[in-house]
C-alpha cells in the first residue's frame, strides 16, 4: 500500500475530522470558505479528481467524467457559468451511483435539489439555483495552462468532507511524517479533553499553558515529541 492509500486508510479507520487534518497543516487546506454539505453527517475520504465546466455549459464536464475511475472525489470548478447550476440528479447519479464515486465537491451551484437530498448524496457545493448550464460544446476549451494547474494541484491530492468543510491535503504532504502527525493530534485531543472532562481543568490551563506538560504521564505530549511545532 502507497503512502497515499495509508494515509486515506488511517484517516478512514480513525475519523480523523477536517478540523484535525487541517491543524496538521497548520490550519490551512481549506479548498474554499463557501463550500456546505448539502446532506449533514457524512464523512469521505478519497483522491480527489479535478473537473471543469466552462461557458454556461456542462458539455465539457460531461466529457470529462465519461467512464471516470471509481472511488474518487470529483471536484467541479465552473468558469464562466454565472449563477447557474453546473448539474443534477442526472450526473449525480452516474457519479455516486454507477462509477461509485466516493463524494462530490462542487465549487458552484447544482439544481433538482429534492432529488438530491431524497438520496442522501454525499454532495458539498456553494449554492442551488434550479437554472442549470446548457448542453452545447464551447467554440474555445479552457486554457490549457490553467487545466494544467488544476490537474497538477488537484489530482492525486486527499480530500476529507465533512459536515465542516472540504480540506485538501496536496500531495507533497504524502509523507511518513504527516502519517506521525495525524497520530499526534488523536494524541492531543485525547490529551486535551482528559483534561477538561476529566481533571476540571480551564481550556487556558489545558491548551494556552499546557499544564498537562508537567504531569509525570506526559512524555508522549512534550513538545519536542510534537511533529507540529
Amino acid at each position: 500500500m502507497n503512502i497515499t492509500d495509508r494515509i486515506i486508510q488511517k484517516i478512514k479507520q480513525n475519523r480523523i475530522s477536517s478540523t484535525e487534518v487541517a491543524d496538521c497543516m497548520d490550519k490551512t487546506g481549506n479548498i474554499d470558505f463557501g463550500l456546505y454539505p448539502l446532506n449533514p453527517r457524512h464523512f469521505k475520504v478519497g483522491k480527489v479528481k479535478w473537473t471543469y465546466a466552462l461557458n454556461e455549459s456542462n458539455w465539457e464536464h460531461h466529457r470529462q467524467i465519461a467512464g471516470i475511475e471509481s472511488g474518487q472525489v470529483v471536484i467541479t470548478e465552473p468558469f464562466n457559468c454565472g449563477e447557474r447550476a453546473i448539474f443534477g440528479d442526472l450526473v449525480t447519479k452516474y457519479l455516486l451511483l454507477y462509477q461509485q464515486s466516493e463524494a462530490l465537491v462542487v465549487l458552484g451551484k447544482l439544481r433538482d435539489i429534492p432529488h438530491l437530498i431524497k438520496e442522501n448524496y454525499p454532495i458539498w457545493l456553494k449554492g442551488v439555483s434550479p437554472i442549470g448550464c446548457f448542453n452545447r460544446q464551447s467554440e474555445v476549451d479552457l486554457d490549457e495552462k490553467i487545466i494544467a494547474e488544476r490537474q497538477a494541484k488537484y489530482d492525486g491530492a486527499i480530500a476529507v468532507c465533512d459536515d465542516s468543510g472540504v480540506i485538501i491535503i496536496p500531495k507533497e504532504m504524502h509523507t511518513e511524517e504527516f502519517l506521525k502527525k495525524l497520530d499526534w493530534i488523536e494524541e492531543q485531543e485525547d490529551i486535551w479533553f482528559d483534561c477538561i472532562d476529566r481533571r476540571k481543568w480551564s481550556t487556558y490551563d489545558t491548551v494556552c499553558l499546557k499544564k498537562y506538560l508537567e504531569q509525570p504521564d506526559s512524555n508522549a505530549f512534550h513538545p519536542e515529541k510534537n511533529p507540529l511545532v
